[in-house]
């Protein structure tokens, strides 16, 4: 599978500013692209970006705490560092808790924003291996028949082959067929390692 590129997204009013970001950015081999205000880099928004967003926190009109409260509401996994003015630090911090990865104030050394941006790159490659890992997870749940899927969850539950046939009124041999089967499909051979599979992707199948 192709690894998407990552793209660093520049999210700032100040035309001096933006431009030297980009220089900056692309002196240092990174992909980047700009974007004067907030609304415009929401209308070009969209799932598959991968990457990481340097943003300003005080812009006209959609600042950039809107701006991650609508990327929150998207689910976006893009990574975001704030870019502040000294007064702006109790916001930047709100911001972290919003979910934000760092913040650098202004003026900043250009070494301490690339190595803000190297490790923010790093967190969204760990983030999309993780769920390229739950939706092939997803996946397999999928190719579950029905009948499957309803031992696989007591079997989940920690319920015995015996129980199970008793409250299904099929036979403990069946069940056992069906069990394997499961086994099979979700690719692993250990209960206490199906349990964590699909406990890992509750919030996906839910």
């Amino acid at each position: 599978m192709t690894e998407t590129r990552q793209v660093v997204y520049v999210v700032e009013d100040d035309d001096a500013v933006r431009d030297s970001l980009e220089l900056l950015l692309k002196s240092d081999g990174k992909a980047v692209r700009t974007y004067e205000n907030a609304n415009v880099f929401l209308k070009d928004y969209s799932d598959d970006m991968a990457g990481c967003i340097v943003l300003d926190i005080r812009m006209p009109g959609m600042d950039g705490m809107e701006l991650q409260k609508k990327l929150n509401e998207k689910h976006s996994l893009l990574p975001i560092i704030f870019v502040t003015g000294h007064g702006d630090v109790p916001m930047a911090v709100d911001a972290m808790k919003e979910g934000a990865v760092d913040f650098i104030q202004k003026p900043y050394r250009e070494e301490a924003l690339l190595e803000k941006i190297e490790s923010a790159l790093e967190k969204d490659r760990e983030q999309r291996k993780t769920l390229g890992e739950k939706q092939e997870i997803v996946r397999r749940i999928k190719t579950l028949t029905p009948r499957e899927s309803e031992i696989m969850e007591r079997m989940i539950a920690g319920q015995a082959n015996k129980v199970i046939a008793i409250e299904l009124e099929i036979s403990q041999r069946t069940v056992e067929i069906h069990r394997s089967r499961v086994m099979h499909k979700m690719g692993t051979h250990s209960l206490a390692h199906l349990v964590r599979m699909v406990l890992s992707v509750k919030d996906l199948i839910d």
